[in-house]
Order: C-alpha cells, then structure tokens, then sequence
C-alpha cells in the first residue's frame, strides 16, 4: 500500500457527527466513563473542591472528546511541517515553564491568572504524534543506528527539558513511550542490551550529578523500606497501611481512617488509588484495575484493526503512556517503585493532565469511527 493511499481527503474532513458517534468504540468510552465515575467518587471523598474542580474539567474533557472524535486526524501526515511545529511550539512552551514561579520546588506549570498548564503533559501528546510519524515510515530499517539516534534525539530535547524543571516522573514516561515504539518496532536484542547498559551509566551520572538530595533519599527508602519511616518512607507506609486495612468491601465512603484523619498524603493525586482503595477495598480495587486493563486493551485492538501504520503507532504510543504511568503511580502506591509524582491516568486530581489524556482519547475514538473491525 502507498504511504498516501489512504490520505487522499485533506485534512480535518469528517463524516457526519452522528455517524460518527454511533460508531465510535463502546467499550473504550465504557471504561472511560468507569474511570471517570472512580475520579469522582475518590475525590468526593478528599475534598469537595477536588471533586467540584475535577466534575469541570471532566465536562470540558467529554466536549474535547467529542469534537476530535469528528475530525479526521490522519492526513496530518501529509503536512510534515504541521506535525514538527506542533513540537517546537511545545519545546518552546517547556523552556518557558523553567522560567515560571515554582511549584513545590518544580519549575512544570506555566500560570496564567488562576489557570496553571504543565507542558510536559502536551509534550507526550506531542512526542507520540511526532514518533509515530517516524515509525510508520521507517519502523522496517529501525535498526539501523541512524534511525536509533534520530528518534532518540526527538525524545531527548522534552525529556532534558522536563528533567531540568526538575521532574523526572515525567521524564521517565517520555522515555517510556519511546522505549514502546522500539519494542514495537522488532528492535534487535543486542540494541536493548546495548541500551540498558547505555542507562546505567547514565543513572551513576544522574546520581552523582542531576539529583537532589530529596530524591537520592526516595531511591535510598524505596530499597531500604524501614529507612526514616516518618520523613522519606512515611507516603509509602501510610499507603500499604490504608490498602492492607481495606478488606473485601473497603471501609465505607468517606470512612478511611488513613485518609480522612490526614495521614495519607496526596490523597487527591499521588496516592488516590490507595485513598480509594481504602473505602472500597479489593472490590474497588478490580473495578479499578478492570476498567483501566480494558481502556488499554480496546486502544491495542483498534491499533491493530487500523488499516495505515501512522494510527496503529499512534494508538501503541498512547498504550505505553497510559501503562508507564499506571504502573509508576500504583506501584508507588504499593512500595514496588520509588515515589517519582506520576499521575494514575483519568483519576487523579489535574486539569492538564486530564484534558491532553482526553485529546489522545479522542483521537483514537476518531480512527476507532472510521475503520471497520
């Protein structure tokens, strides 16, 4: 198949709305609307200002959902120069952050009035459009090290960015969502081995030279877990106390000991899958968990079903995203990871997080309408 056979309409053309709607994926909005209904019920239960906030920007993330489900977003692929300079437009946007007021020691947002924007969230939207690009059209030689290189280098420019903020969660996800498309891409076993050991070295440089104090003592109490258990390892232990104490059923809305009498910190963000779990126990925890594995899973089989590389890559980048950050903020929730201030995908507490999720969302509910599985 040509590379533009199935690009001949231009760009941003759509089919009827409604049409579109009655086709879009059943399942990945069911699972969608169960994350969203887990949001909401989590944050009821940490604030009333949480949950208010939060109803928004699900409101505003339903309407965005919506109008990229009815735009054609395929044949971007035909204007190379709109796909690098939604890129620039987004590096430019992570050097203006660094010099933005910090926020708890991060220089990631950049505050205009009352609203506040991380551009590392759009920076993984823009990074998987831009990779996907990449693959679909040289996935077949990508073992070749010039292919390595370039592609590396498109990750590197917004992860050295992100790390200087300084916010290595982030970062550790761009490198993630990179680390997908290569294994998806039939890289060769001597190219990961070769990888590794390339980070490694980079970790004992990272250590020696990027890390602050604080977050040499996360890495030092995740593999020493009885390390200052009310300073680095308190997060950690209040989390397991309040999963472990949960039971079947949890201990009710608005009845976590842990959570209600404060002891659970960033309940709202951080550690809101340990806050829910707490007052909805095992239950609430598969629900949970259920409805994240489907949300990836319909992402993958769309992916598969799709008839042009560019969105089956697409749909593969946005998989790895939403599973780099699962894993990172639940297995920080559980001790199985260090605490590095990932997000759970559609439930913890942030707009930007939230609306730049529902573009991905939207797009792929976009390729979902317009193929036949």
């Amino acid at each position: 198949m040509a590379w533009n056979s199935v690009f001949t309409r231009k760009p941003f053309t759509s089919m009827p709305f409604f049409g579109l709607f009655k086709r879009q994926d059943k399942l990945l909005t069911l699972a969608f609307c169960v994350l969203m209904l887990v949001s909401l019920v989590g944050l009821a239960s940490v604030s009333q200002d949480l949950f208010r906030s939060q109803a928004l920007w699900f409101g505003i993330s339903i309407v965005i959902i919506g109008l990229f489900l009815y735009i054609d977003f395929r044949p971007i692929i035909n204007y190379r120069w709109m796909l690098f300079l939604i890129y620039f437009v987004t590096l430019c946007l992570l050097i203006a952050a660094l010099f933005s007021p910090a926020i708890r020691n991060i220089h990631a947002w950049i505050i205009i009035g009352p609203m506040r924007f991380q551009p590392a969230e759009l920076a993984k939207i823009a990074l998987i459009i831009l990779l996907s690009y990449f693959f679909a059209r040289r996935h077949i030689g990508i073992a070749h090290v010039s292919n390595l290189a370039i592609s590396f280098l498109y990750v590197l420019l917004p992860a050295g960015l992100i790390i200087a903020q300084p916010d290595w969660g982030s970062a550790l996800v761009v490198f993630s969502i990179w680390g997908g498309f290569l294994l998806a891409s039939g890289i060769r076993w001597r190219h990961i081995v070769i990888g590794f050991s390339i980070l490694l070295v980079l970790s004992f440089f990272a250590w020696h030279f990027a890390l602050a104090d604080y977050q040499k003592e996360r890495i030092v109490g995740f593999f020493q877990p009885s390390y200052d258990p009310l300073g680095v390892n308190y997060s950690v232990i209040q989390a397991k106390i309040a999963i472990g104490s949960s039971g079947w059923f949890g201990k009710g809305f608005g009845h976590g000991t842990q959570t209600q009498l404060g002891f659970l910190t960033e309940p709202g963000t951080d550690f809101i899958f340990a806050a829910f779990v707490e007052e909805w126990g095992f239950v609430g925890a598969i629900i949970l968990i259920g409805a994240f594995i489907l949300l990836v899973l319909r992402i993958i089989i769309i992916g598969l079903g799709s008839r042009d590389a560019f969105s089956q890559f697409l749909c593969l980048g946005t998989a790895s995203l939403f599973l780099a950050e699962f894993a990172l903020n639940v297995g920080s929730n559980l001790a199985l990871v260090p605490v590095i201030g990932v997000t759970l995908p559609f439930v913890s507490y942030g707009g930007s997080s939230l609306l730049t999720k529902a573009i991905l969302i939207g797009i792929i509910q976009s390729i979902a309408a317009r193929e036949r599985f």
